[in-house]
């Protein structure tokens, strides 16, 4: 009796974290449930950033192989931040190698996708700001639980309700972290570009 009740407790014990435990140690029936658990809201989220399909879906495998080869790197946080930083790092590489290859290769042919093209880098500038310029190091500098809130209501654009749902955290959490993130980033910013606005002229 005592034996089926632990062989409940361990069907149980599928969270995130126990997950990525078992990938760590090799266990491909652990990656598939993973996987079958993450790839849809991935995938989703991936293609609100890239109007490339098969770009997404290049980064989606991408994105897994590498969950698949540092699993072991996962220090506890929550797993669907986890994931969703290693898919938008892949995006940014995917694309920045993407737009390598069609500078060298511009013809007549692709000059119809030009204005795409633009749009997408446009955007891709925005990102790129947010991740790797003042932004980025600002947002490096504030505590991580309140840098996943404010990357998926801003860069992301997802409502304070699919916000709790991706990080597995209530509504009114969403909000108060949003404001602290808001002020925390706020803050950091002045401390890189300190404003001359009452300094002696």
């Amino acid at each position: 009796m005592g034996g089926h009740r632990e062989k409940d407790e361990k069907a149980a014990d599928d969270t995130d974290a126990a997950l990525l435990r078992a990938v760590a140690a090799g266990d491909s029936a652990a990656m598939a449930a993973l996987y079958d658990r993450h790839a849809g809201w991935l995938h989703a989220r991936l293609s609100r950033r890239c109007a490339d399909a098969e770009l997404v879906r290049e980064v989606l495998q991408d994105t897994f192989v590498t969950v698949w080869r540092s699993a072991d790197g996962h220090r506890g946080e929550e797993a669907g931040g986890w994931l969703w930083t290693i898919a938008a790092r892949r995006l940014v590489d995917a694309r920045r190698v993407h737009e390598r290859a069609a500078r060298l290769e511009t013809t007549p042919m692709t000059a119809s996708t030009d204005e795409a093209a633009r749009a997408a880098s446009a955007e891709d500038r925005v990102l790129a700001a947010l991740e790797y310029g003042d932004v980025g190091t600002a947002l490096d500098r504030i505590s991580p639980e309140l840098r996943e809130v404010l990357r998926a209501t801003v860069v992301d654009g997802l409502t304070t309700r699919e916000t709790a749902r991706l990080l597995g955290i209530p509504e009114g959490t969403v909000k108060s972290r949003a404001m602290r993130a808001r002020a925390e980033l706020r803050a950091a910013l002045a401390q890189l570009n300190p404003s001359p606005m009452g300094d002696p002229a």
